[in-house]
């Protein structure tokens, strides 16, 4: 298939695209974990992922977390984001997503994943459109329709969501407040 061809249909899955859902560590973060004596965990988000993430939403796309680990972070991350479904602890993430995408009556064509390891390639697989980040494992990006170029945990996340709201149309206006 020829660039050009590759690229409209990248577009043409992207399009579809009603809700997205991501994987936390080595996707949302850089996959670090910071465990503290006390047994607390800390996360480092990045801040254009997360407006990148608001502005997603208010375009219209549903936003969902299914991450396999469980944390308070990831919590009130989401709280702040406006991120409504969560599922941690999430040891099949497949039968999750399915399970969502039923619930929520979107057809799994019309649903994006990204995520960035082995455990993600399951829903990757099902998902209508599969995202992943420049250092995950081969396996992952050879099943992969868009591989970001920035970095997880450093605006990995705000690019697969311009990339779906320029596919949309919606990034123009969604930009547009900020240059008046």
């Amino acid at each position: 298939m020829t660039t050009d061809l590759m690229k409209a249909a990248l577009l043409a899955r992207a399009k579809k695209i009603r809700l997205i859902a991501f994987d936390v560590d080595g996707v949302m973060t850089d996959g670090t974990l910071f465990l503290g004596d006390d047994g607390q965990e800390y996360k480092g988000f990045n801040s254009l992922d997360g407006h990148g993430l608001k502005m997603l939403k208010s375009s219209g796309v549903e936003l969902a977390i299914i991450t396999g680990r469980v944390s308070h972070v990831v919590e009130r991350r989401a709280k702040d984001l406006g991120i409504e479904i969560i599922h941690q602890g999430a040891h099949d993430k497949l039968a999750v997503y399915e399970t969502l995408c039923r619930e929520q009556g979107i057809d799994l064509d019309a649903t994006a994943y990204m995520g960035d390891d082995v455990v993600d390639l399951p829903v990757m697989r099902r998902a209508g459109l599969a995202i992943t980040v420049p250092a995950a494992p081969e396996l992952v990006k050879a099943h992969s329709h868009l591989i970001t170029t920035r970095e997880a945990g450093r605006g990995a996340v705000r690019e697969a969501c311009e990339f779906l709201m320029r596919a949309q149309g919606t990034l123009d206006a969604a930009l547009a407040p900020y240059l008046r």
